[in-house]
């Protein structure tokens, strides 16, 4: 999916909502349980629930992978799954020297190969440009880059600020904004930063930026809009937990298109405001 496609999709959908599909077995309802594929199963109806509301969906591969095989093979029913017209991303954080790298290249994207054949995966930078430059020289494919998470021990290292007084993160995001384009990259920022949005921008000012941790998590949605929402929208806004838990019963489905819904319309409403529908 190219950047003029998946802006397109926003404006259609009226949406900038990104689903994530942290499948954990011992959450779904029990009644699927006793499926061949629970996890498929699970998946495939949250998918059909929402997949006119939303842009994206995000599988995080350690709860499939955590599987084996079998995990595996789930992944790829559920990435067969995905609408065409949303952007897959394999939420795999992965970050490695080239050799190693392209070969993850190849896992995600290379459905000749793999079987797989997703739109974007998540990327970790700590190793440098050569841990992230293999993903980026595959035509119509996006790296989406870990830049500012929410997480407590984010603060370890990301706001560390070198002796010219620029923080890790900015310099990631300087830096990696030079190896791509907006075009084919993206940034993880976590919702609950707020104000740092600002931030983010001042380096990274048109690229699309991944951003969880709304709802469950705490985020909110207006103070990201307000921040880090640019002339094209350049938000993906990720939501699990409030979605795809809404329900542990039988109108499990039902319930996640609810919660998908009330995001949806909120989202509706700064897309206007922004002018951008």
């Amino acid at each position: 999916m190219t950047r003029a496609e998946l802006i397109q999709q926003i404006k259609l959908k009226k949406s900038f909502l990104c689903v994530g599909l942290d499948t954990d077995m011992t959450k779904i309802p029990s009644h699927l349980l006793g499926e061949e594929d629970p996890i498929y199963t699970f998946n495939k109806a949250i998918i059909e629930a929402t997949e006119d509301l939303c842009v994206a969906y995000k599988p995080n591969i350690a709860f499939f992978e955590c599987y084996g095989v079998k995990g595996w093979q789930s992944l790829q029913k559920t990435w067969e799954a995905l609408p065409k017209n949303c952007l897959s991303i394999a939420d795999a954080k992965r970050g490695d020297i080239g050799n190693t790298s392209t070969r993850y290249a190849k896992a995600f994207f290379d459905q000749e190969v793999s079987g797989l054949g997703f739109d974007s995966i998540t990327i970790a930078p700590y190793m440098g440009h050569d841990s992230v430059t293999p993903f980026l020289e595959i035509p119509r494919k996006w790296a989406i880059v870990l830049a500012l998470t929410s997480n407590p021990g984010s603060l370890d290292f990301q706001n560390f600020r070198n002796e010219q007084g620029q923080q890790l993160f900015e310099s990631v995001l300087e830096k990696v904004a030079s190896w791509g384009s907006i075009e084919n990259t993206m940034f993880v920022v976590g919702a609950t930063r707020g104000q740092g949005f600002a931030e983010v921008r001042r380096y990274a000012p048109d690229h699309f930026l991944l951003v969880p941790g709304v709802g469950a998590q705490g985020g909110s949605l207006s103070d990201v809009c307000q921040y880090g929402m640019n002339k094209d929208c350049g938000l993906l806004v990720n939501s699990t937990r409030g979605i795809i838990y809404a329900s542990s019963g039988k109108d499990f489905a039902d319930r996640a298109r609810q919660e998908a819904l009330l995001l949806q319309q909120q989202m509706q409403l700064e897309l206007e405001k922004a002018g951008i529908i």
